[in-house]
């Protein structure tokens, strides 16, 4: 059968090119990999390494102290997505905040919390807004929604309350006052130059792409970086991993959109502009690959009375990690959580040491719940 009539699955099979490294930057793609059996199919040539497209897992140990110091210290109530719960701090989890009395509310989106905010007025109530460019807009949007709802009080307030005007204005300008996030969103751009020497390919995240478009993997490629934008079936996982390793015998740098269905060249314009109305970038610190410049996101100097850091004076943490916790080599491609020392013995998903091993989206849960080759 000739090489173009070949199956994706018959290629991934019967590759025997050279050695080849292929990154999963997404931790959606390392489960689903594992689920659908495809790492059984790859030919010994073939390493699939895990990388730091898990929020959770690339948030740092800091973040979590200030969290921590968030619900202890101020009272705050935090609402946050269920995998941050059970993630160690330097001394304490977010679990362990409850524990001690702090108020942390699960929720699914940053909109239920800008929702539980409006509803519970006589609480502080601080989001913990972590993720990458898929979840960076919803965020964006709850912030506005915050204003435009506090605006929408107004309006109502000046007919019922004329004599408060002074406290109608005041409300106006400021919008619900009771919510704000702590923000540890980044974006992978500067990840992907940071981790360049990793991998020979970066198997790309579609949502991802989704949301920023394929202008800067095409620009990646011109620089020696290789990659293929992957969306989350059988079939496109399949077909992405095929066109890799296909373009990769060729030895020349490429790029290819394998997710067209949904990744289009420019992106989602309407999110790119919302994030940039509110957001700007800065320096942020990624578990296991420490300060990256620019690859972090805050909120503008007109948004910042929905920034949590400012609005409660949280000082600066210096998180420490287990030592014995390898997460940062993981996240790296240093080492499969199988290496680390303590994984599936002093490390479950029941008693996690580190990050990967709490997330949905973790390698080490990946490897935890499929196999620990």
């Amino acid at each position: 059968m000739s090489e173009g009539k070949k199956t994706a699955r018959e290629i991934i099979e019967g590759y025997d090119g050279p050695a080849v490294r292929i990154m999963e930057v997404c931790g959606t793609h390392t489960h689903e990999i594992f689920r659908l059996g495809i790492r059984k199919l790859l030919s010994k040539q073939v390493e699939l390494i895990s990388g730091p497209g898990c929020p959770v897992c690339v948030t740092p140990v800091s973040y979590i102290d200030e969290a921590v110091y968030l619900a202890l210290e101020k009272s705050v109530t935090i609402c946050t997505f269920g995998d941050l719960v059970r993630v160690p701090g330097s001394k304490k989890s977010l679990a362990d905040a409850r524990s001690e009395g702090g108020k942390i509310h699960i929720v699914y989106s940053p909109a239920d919390a800008e929702k539980y905010a409006k509803e519970h007025p006589e609480e502080e109530v601080v989001f913990l807004s972590v993720g990458f460019e898929t979840t960076t807009p919803a965020g964006c949007l709850s912030v506005k929604k915050a204003e435009e709802e506090g605006s929408q009080y107004c309006l109502e307030s000046r007919d019922i309350m004329p004599a408060a005007a002074d406290e109608v204005e005041e409300a106006e300008e400021e919008g619900i006052t009771n919510y704000s996030m702590l923000i540890a969103n980044k974006t992978m751009p500067q990840a992907y130059e940071a981790l360049k020497g990793s991998a020979d390919i970066f198997l790309y995240p579609g949502h991802v792409n989704a949301i920023t478009g394929t202008a800067l993997c095409e620009h990646l490629a011109e620089e020696g970086i290789s990659g293929v934008v992957a969306g989350f079936t059988a079939k496109e996982l399949l077909t992405a991993l095929a066109v890799a390793l296909t373009h990769f015998q060729k030895g020349k740098p490429f790029f290819v959109n394998c997710y067209p269905r949904v990744v289009t060249e420019e992106g989602s314009k309407e999110a790119q502009r919302l994030v940039d109305t509110l957001m700007e970038a800065c320096d942020s610190e990624w578990r296991g690959l420490g300060i990256i410049p620019g690859s972090g996101l805050r909120l503008r100097d007109e948004w910042d009375m929905y920034d949590a850091r400012k609005k409660y004076q949280v000082p600066k943490m210096e998180g420490r990690a287990n030592p014995a916790c390898r997460c940062g080599d993981v996240l790296q491609g240093k080492c499969k959580p199988s290496d680390c020392k303590v994984f599936g013995k002093v490390c479950t998903p029941q008693h996690p040491v580190g990050a990967c091993m709490v997330s949905g989206e973790g390698a080490c849960s990946a490897y935890y719940m499929y196999g620990r080759e």
